[in-house]
């Protein structure tokens, strides 16, 4: 299980999200905080907790890029422009051309695995701090990152590791994602017994500013904890408990990972800005036309995902358009249609046409997406509405690294994907004997 390396490559990781200064100049002096105390202090906490953040988000071996083009490859969201590119070849030509060599899905596993068992060292040591404020956004802050990288296992592979160690032993892959949903609560029961510290807060990255001149953090912990409890909640069949936990969600307000120069979005570091890695395949968004499923052509979602150019003459816009651009935890349409899904799933079919219509007519939120498009006159069946709400998270939420998920959960056909599972990188297999055997498909 990539072995131990978060216990013996910890102090290394702290020191280096130590000099993670990416959004913001006012962290606390670095150099008072030394190895010994990195997990003991609030201080040394804040940094390690910070640190989650820039390993998830950073460069084209973070989880962030990976999720977008391993995704986005094996669905027919993106192609590869360079045949070079021998990882994403492979999955563009999916099946058994998809080998346990694959770099991508090298770094994919073993940068989840490694957040996951830093996580677990930030939370159970500032569940052991005495200004239980405090420890309350650090614990809060982590588990965000663990459930991603819980979630993110469990939507490639087949089986997802029990733990992190030697010689680990697995389960099916909605045990993953019952356990992200068991992560997240942990946390919202802590941040509600204690409200989390205010000057934790002004020491997370943020680019705005509140009318005292305070940070607003970027990432909202609170909203961010129920928005991902209810996607894994659904991930994992239980559509009452996601439907409850997106009551919590407050659709005003933005929860992203913000970039700079020095840390630079990473999908548009690599694709946008290079167009020479992986490309969006065309206004079709990979949809079968066949199915009837592709946007309208005046859907406002392509005008906002894609952009015109020369060659290809489709190209990335939306989340990965420039180097600055911040990239949304959840998007608002994200929970609307995950409470359409659950309506439908539980067969109260006008409910979930009320909630796919908030989509469908929505013209703009909080980040400029909207669809701007008739509303569907019902009434509608229960297959009717879960078919429209699978077309409508593919339009939604493009690039978002979820679209294969959605592609088993709603009984797409097998063909309208590259590969349905992930085969294990030689990297996990030749480290543990209780490794599973690869997926055919």
């Amino acid at each position: 299980m990539i072995k131990n390396i978060f216990k013996f490559k910890v102090y290394i990781l702290i020191i280096t999200c130590i000099t993670f200064t990416a959004c913001k100049k006012n962290y606390i002096d670095p150099n008072r905080v030394s190895p010994d105390n990195a997990l003991t202090t609030d201080r040394g906490l804040t940094y390690s907790v910070v640190g989650l953040q820039r390993s998830y988000t950073s460069g084209r071996e973070g989880s962030l890029y990976n999720s977008f083009s391993i995704n986005g490859l094996i669905t027919n969201e993106l192609f590869v422009i360079n045949s070079g590119n021998a990882a994403e070849v492979q999955l563009q030509a999916g099946g058994g051309s998809v080998d346990p060599t694959n770099s991508m899905l090298r770094n994919y596993w073993a940068s989840n695995n490694e957040i996951i068992g830093r996580a677990n060292l930030i939370i159970n040591n500032a569940a052991k701090l005495a200004d239980k404020s405090y420890a309350s956004g650090i614990i809060g802050y982590a588990s965000i990152f663990k459930a991603l990288c819980l979630g993110n296992l469990a939507m490639y592979w087949e089986k997802v590791p029990d733990t992190i160690g030697l010689n680990v032993n697995f389960s099916p892959r909605i045990e993953g994602f019952k356990k992200a949903v068991k992560t997240l609560d942990y946390a919202i029961t802590y941040l509600n017994a204690n409200p989390i510290n205010p000057v934790f807060r002004r020491s997370l990255p943020s680019n705005e500013l509140d009318a005292d001149k305070n940070p607003i953090p970027a990432i909202d912990i609170k909203n961010t904890l129920y928005a991902l409890k209810a996607r894994y909640a659904l991930f994992a069949r239980d559509s009452i408990t996601a439907l409850i936990a997106t009551d919590s969600v407050d659709l005003s307000k933005k929860s992203t990972f913000i970039f700079e120069a020095a840390t630079p979005n990473p999908i548009a570091n690599t694709a946008t800005a290079s167009n020479n890695v992986v490309q969006v395949i065309d206004s079709t968004f990979g949809l079968p036309a066949a199915d009837t499923l592709p946007p309208a052509l005046n859907d406002g979602r392509i005008g906002f995902y894609t952009t015109i150019a020369a060659s290809p003459r489709y190209r990335i816009k939306g989340f990965g358009a420039t180097n600055s651009t911040p990239v949304p935890l959840y998007l608002p349409g994200e929970i609307i249609l995950i409470r359409a899904e659950a309506y439908a799933r539980q067969g109260n079919t006008t409910a979930a046409l009320n909630e796919l219509n908030r989509v469908l007519t929505k013209t703009t939120d909080i980040y400029g997406l909207g669809a701007n498009q008739p509303a569907l006159v019902g009434p509608l069946s229960k297959e009717q509405i879960l078919k429209q709400v699978y077309r409508n998270r593919c339009i939604e939420l493009y690039m978002s690294g979820l679209k294969l998920e959605d592609m088993r959960r709603f009984n797409r056909d097998v063909s309208e994907r590259r590969r349905n599972f992930m085969p294990y990188p030689f990297t996990e297999r030749d480290n543990n004997p209780n490794n599973p055997p690869n997926p055919a498909f």
